[in-house]
C-alpha cells in the first residue's frame, strides 16, 4: 500500500504541530501547507521544509487526504471545499460552528465516501489509552479542566474551547443519551463566558458534573469516574490513570501494572478486597497517535476513532450546555434588575 499523500490548511500553532509530527507518522507523505496568511506559511515551511501553497486547490490537487487546523468559524468552508475535490479530513475540534453546517459535511462525506475525523485529542490520552479494553459502566463523573489565561482561544466561549474535550469523552464513556442539562457561567475577563459549570444525566441514569475554566491560577485536567465496585481518576496531564476497586471474584487477573491490596470490607460473612492500580501507556504523543489513527483509516478504509457523528454529538451537547448558561445569565440579570 502507497503512502497516503497528506497536506496541512492552516499552520498556526497546533497546524505548525500537525505539520512536524506528520514527518513521524508511518504511511503519511507529508506535501506541503497552505494558509490565508502567506507569510505565517513560509515561516513554518523554511522551518520544517516542506513545500508551501500559494492556493488551496492547487494543495488539494496534490493531496489525498489534508488537516484542517483553521477557526470554527471557517471549518464549514475549508472541509466542504476539500470534501468536494474527493479529499478525505481531519478536522480540529469543534467540527463546526453550527450544528447545521456539521449536519451539512456529514452527508458531504457519506456521498463523497470519504473519511471524516474529529480532534478530539483525550481520546488518545495515555491516561484513556492505559485503560483500553477495561469495561466501564460509569454511574456518576466528575470533570475538571482549569487552564491560566491564554488570549488564544478566548474568540468563544470556554465550553467549545475546552469543556467540549470532556464532554466528547464523557459521551463516548457513557454511551448512552444526555436527556437533562442544567448550567451555568460567567464572563470574566473576556466577551464570553471564561468558567462554566454543567450537570448532564443520562437516559441511563448516569450523572455528570463537569467544570470548565481559563481563568484559573493552576492548571488542571481531571475526569473522576465512580460506578459499582470501582473509582477511576484521569490525570489527563501526566497521563495517567488511577483505579481503587473491589475484585469480581471471577479470578480475572489485574492487567497493566501489578495491583497494590490495600485492605478488605468487612459485610457480615462476606469479606472483599480493595485493591489499587495506577496504569500509564508509555510512549504516546496524543496528536501524533490521532494523526497516525486519520492515515490508517484511510490507508486501511477503516472508520475513524472519532467520526464527525460523534463530533456532531458533542457539540449539539457543548450547544444545550451553551443554552442553559444564556438562561441562568438572563436570570441573575432579571435579578438584578
Amino acid at each position: 500500500m502507497n503512502d497516503i499523500k497528506v497536506g496541512v490548511i492552516g499552520v498556526g500553532h497546533l497546524g505548525r504541530l500537525h505539520t512536524k509530527l506528520y514527518a513521524d507518522v508511518p504511511g503519511a507523505r507529508m506535501m506541503g501547507v497552505y494558509d490565508s496568511d502567506a507569510q505565517r506559511a513560509a515561516v513554518v515551511g523554511q522551518e520544517l521544509g516542506c513545500e508551501v501553497y500559494r492556493d488551496m486547490d492547487a494543495l488539494l490537487d496534490d493531496v489525498q487526504a489534508v488537516s484542517i487546523v483553521t477557526p470554527t468559524t471557517t471549518h464549514h468552508e475549508v472541509a466542504g471545499r476539500a470534501l468536494r475535490a474527493g479529499k478525505h479530513v481531519f478536522l480540529e475540534k469543534p467540527l463546526t460552528a453550527t450544528e447545521e453546517e456539521a449536519e451539512e459535511l456529514i452527508r458531504l462525506g457519506r456521498e463523497k465516501n470519504l473519511k471524516i475525523q474529529v480532534g478530539h485529542i483525550e481520546r488518545f490520552n495515555g491516561a484513556v489509552q492505559s485503560l483500553a479494553g477495561v469495561h466501564l459502566q460509569p454511574v456518576f463523573i466528575e470533570a475538571h479542566r482549569l487552564a491560566q489565561f491564554n488570549p488564544r482561544g478566548t474568540d468563544v466561549a470556554v465550553i467549545l474551547d475546552l469543556m467540549i474535550h470532556d464532554l466528547d469523552l464523557i459521551l463516548h464513556l457513557v454511551g448512552s443519551e444526555p436527556v437533562k442539562v442544567a448550567a451555568s457561567g460567567v464572563a470574566v475577563v473576556s466577551p464570553s463566558v471564561d468558567i462554566a459549570n454543567a450537570r448532564i444525566e443520562f437516559a441511563n441514569g448516569c450523572v455528570a458534573n463537569v467544570t470548565a475554566s481559563r481563568i484559573s491560577a493552576k492548571k488542571m485536567r481531571k475526569m473522576r469516574v465512580f460506578q459499582k465496585n470501582a473509582y477511576i481518576s484521569f490525570d489527563f496531564t501526566d497521563g495517567q490513570a488511577e483505579a481503587f476497586y473491589i475484585p469480581d471474584g471471577k479470578g480475572a487477573k489485574d492487567k497493566g501494572d501489578m495491583a497494590i491490596h490495600l485492605g478488605q470490607i468487612d459485610a457480615a460473612t462476606l469479606k472483599r478486597d480493595i485493591k489499587y492500580t495506577r496504569r500509564a501507556k508509555k510512549d504516546v504523543n496524543p496528536l501524533r497517535d490521532e494523526l497516525q489513527a486519520f492515515v490508517e483509516a484511510v490507508r486501511w478504509d477503516k472508520t475513524p476513532p472519532v467520526t464527525a457523528e460523534e463530533g456532531l454529538q458533542a457539540l449539539r451537547l457543548a450547544n444545550r450546555v451553551m443554552c442553559e448558561v444564556e438562561k441562568h445569565q438572563d436570570t441573575l440579570k432579571a435579578g438584578m434588575g
